[in-house]
């Protein structure tokens, strides 16, 4: 489905000028890859919405690699886009080609992920999830689950990829919440890259390496999935042997929730599309957006998995 969505981001300058030379807003939107089923359900919600809204969409897949996404945002200004929207691969290294977008008159949207640059004036809004608020969460319900017991309980970690802001944050909101509990424990943390493949192979090694694994805690479902089935193959029961937390809630580990295999998941929606087409046309107009558009997310157990299974649209 990407694949064939690249196309729209090649060098054809003629007609890609601003405005799209009829009337249409023309979006320049570069994506950090296809690493997960969260960031298919991102693509298919942009794509989707870009056509509803009637909006030109040029669309490039970084493929994971920050010098990808640097090369599609030249590429757009090149292009005299209107408006460039992206998602970071990483949070730090952007300032040249931000400022380089500024200097053309071309706005910026943040989506998904954030950047670290001091100069907030590099881009107009970010949009997406508060990823310190998702770590928070999932370290609430494990202190909850565990009050009134004194055993030291002990936790392995599946990063997200090295330098992403869901990564860094969600680390940093879980071990903010568990650190007042002694008992509560990190015993390996490790990136699994946000992929179902990564997350198998590093949960084996922790099986290997731990003699006493109480928790999983994963940045993102597809880890926890490709965890789930080390510990099967390991002969263990997930979810009863060794409690999983994941972060997402796509279709696949929503299933696994509603199955008992994940004790607990919280939201983090990919359907960004139609509030990133909307910013895009007020940014365009001139209008003032707030610097910070937080998306509304909630937590689910594994009876509420079963509740909304069916309807899940990712």
């Amino acid at each position: 489905m990407i694949t064939s969505a690249l196309s729209g981001c090649g060098g054809d300058d003629g007609d890609s000028g601003s405005g799209g030379g009829d009337g249409k807003l023309v979006l320049g939107f570069s994506q950090v890859g296809a690493e997960s089923g969260w960031r298919t359900a991102n693509t298919k919600s942009i794509q989707e919405s870009a056509a509803s809204a009637g909006v030109e969409l040029k669309f490039s897949d970084a493929q994971g690699k920050q010098e990808n996404q640097i090369k599609a945002i030249r590429n757009f200004i090149t292009q005299r886009v209107d408006v460039i929207a992206f998602s970071p691969v990483v949070e730090s290294g952007w300032d040249t080609v931000l400022k380089e977008a500024k200097d053309a008159n071309i706005p910026v949207i943040l989506t998904d992920r954030a950047v670290d640059s001091q100069d907030t004036s590099l881009y107009k809004t970010f949009i997406g999830s508060d990823f310190v608020l998702e770590g928070k969460k999932a370290g609430e319900w494990l202190v909850k689950d565990y009050t009134g017991k004194t055993d030291p309980v002990n936790i392995v970690e599946l990063q997200g990829t090295p330098g992403a802001a869901p990564a860094n944050d969600r680390k940093a909101g879980f071990a903010d919440v568990i650190k007042a509990d002694p008992k509560f424990k990190v015993v390996a943390s490790q990136t699994g890259q946000f992929t179902r493949t990564d997350g198998k192979q590093v949960m084996e090694t922790f099986l290997k390496a731990q003699p006493k694994i109480d928790v999983l805690y994963a940045h993102n479902d597809d880890m926890g999935l490709g965890a789930i089935e080390a510990i099967e193959a390991a002969g263990k029961k997930p979810g009863t042997d060794i409690k999983i937390i994941t972060v997402d809630a796509v279709k696949d580990g929503m299933t696994a929730l509603s199955e008992g295999k994940i004790n607990y998941i919280v939201e983090c929606s990919p359907l960004l599309g139609p509030q990133l087409m909307d910013l895009a046309k007020k940014v365009k107009a001139g209008e003032t957006v707030p610097q910070r558009v937080l998306t509304e997310e909630t937590t689910f157990t594994p009876e509420q998995a079963k509740a909304v299974l069916a309807e899940r649209k990712y």
